[in-house]
């Protein structure tokens, strides 16, 4: 495979590369990161102007070449994140342009890349995360509606979302991975409650969200009625296989700092760790390769990331944490200081083998559809 870039590709780079270095010192500063609803206009803001200089669609429209160059010149540049705006660019945009209808693909997307909607994700709740299947969220059909009754958990940026890409069960006595159905769910809606959890490093992206009786319309059904396995696997698809793609760049440019700072500090002249810097370093490269690789199989064969994007997920999630544990090693005392750099970003590193998929979760869908081992008993 050829991951040379075009004289266009580069015309691309140097072009964007041009437009970050103008805009870019016009951002105001970033608000407290407990200021969500600071935090949501800043990143709906920037959406915004991606959305006027014609960047909004990258991640949808663009070819997979163009999408790592996006990804690679805005981190280099200290953009802003996709913040907020994360679930809907990322995870349920993707799978409304892949599944749902014309109606639902002018109502949704338009607004999320002109930066105007958040989404949420309403899978996880407090029994069923890793068994996904296992979920109890009830939805039962009265008549045009949709009446949900349930709650989720470790739902991001729930509090500020306008909607929620939310996976029910509509059939308690099908197996249960046949009674599930994706709706797309106001969170203006009678009947959600929203309430933060602040995780170990202190933030509070995450939230619980109560369902009592909500009213969801039929018509704001994704896919067939329990047929929400089948497209909760292409969102999964999208979120293990792309959605990560800039926080690999952000971990290589984090990488070259631990060096620098190891060199300032003295921590260089161990060679144990100049050996495990250059580990990760080939790691991450490796990484960005297997990404590109994933959006270039998931461009020719016209549809989503396939089980590639659960081994990029598995590798990524313990590099990361080997990532911050080195920084832990170069800091030396100083890892404890919660106001240090880096510091935050170990604790948050932790929940990586668990968000978006355990890797025991990730483990056996490479063993069962690329290895083509057996299914567990």
């Amino acid at each position: 495979m050829d991951l040379s870039c075009t004289p266009e590709e580069e015309e691309f780079r140097a072009r964007l590369r041009a437009w970050l270095g103008e805009v870019l010192p016009t951002l105001p500063p970033a608000p407290s990161p407990d200021d969500w609803p600071g935090r949501r206009a800043h990143d709906l803001g920037w959406q915004r102007m991606l959305y006027d200089a014609g960047y909004a669609g990258v991640h949808w429209d663009a070819s997979p070449t163009l999408r790592m160059i996006f990804l690679e010149e805005t981190e280099r540049a200290g953009a802003p994140y996709v913040g907020a705006n994360f679930v809907g660019l990322l995870h349920a945009g993707p799978t409304i342009a892949a599944e749902g209808t014309a109606e639902q693909r002018a109502r949704w997307l338009p607004p999320i890349l002109r930066g105007e909607e958040v989404w949420c994700q309403g899978f996880s709740e407090p029994g069923a995360g890793s068994d996904l299947a296992g979920l109890r969220t009830r939805a039962w059909r009265d008549g045009d509606d949709y009446v949900v009754s349930g709650s989720k958990i470790w739902t991001s940026h729930a509090e500020v979302a306008d909607w929620c890409e939310l996976l029910v069960r509509t059939d308690p006595d099908a197996p249960r991975h046949r009674g599930l159905t994706w709706l797309a769910m106001p969170m203006s809606a009678a009947g959600v409650t929203v309430r933060p959890l602040r995780t170990l490093a202190g933030s509070t992206e995450f939230a619980e969200v109560f369902l009592d009786e909500v009213r969801v319309p039929v018509a704001d059904r994704v896919g067939e009625e329990n047929d929400g396995w089948r497209v909760t696997m292409v969102t999964l698809s999208f979120e293990r296989g792309t959605a990560f793609a800039g926080e690999v760049v952000a971990c290589r440019r984090v990488l070259a700092e631990l060096a620098r700072a190891a060199r300032e500090n003295g921590r260089w002249d161990d060679p144990a760790l100049r050996r495990r810097l250059g580990r990760l370093e080939a790691e991450f490269r490796a990484l960005w390769r297997l990404t590109q690789w994933n959006v270039s199989e998931a461009e020719a064969s016209g549809g989503p990331p396939g089980a590639g994007g659960s081994v990029f997920k598995l590798r990524y999630s313990h590099a990361r944490q080997e990532l911050y544990d080195a920084a832990a090693e170069v800091l030396g005392p100083d890892c404890l200081d919660l106001d240090r750099r880096w510091v935050l970003d170990r604790l948050s590193s932790l929940s990586y083998t668990i968000a978006a998929g355990t890797s025991q979760i990730q483990r056996s869908i490479v063993a069962e559809r690329i290895l083509g081992l057996p299914r567990g008993r």
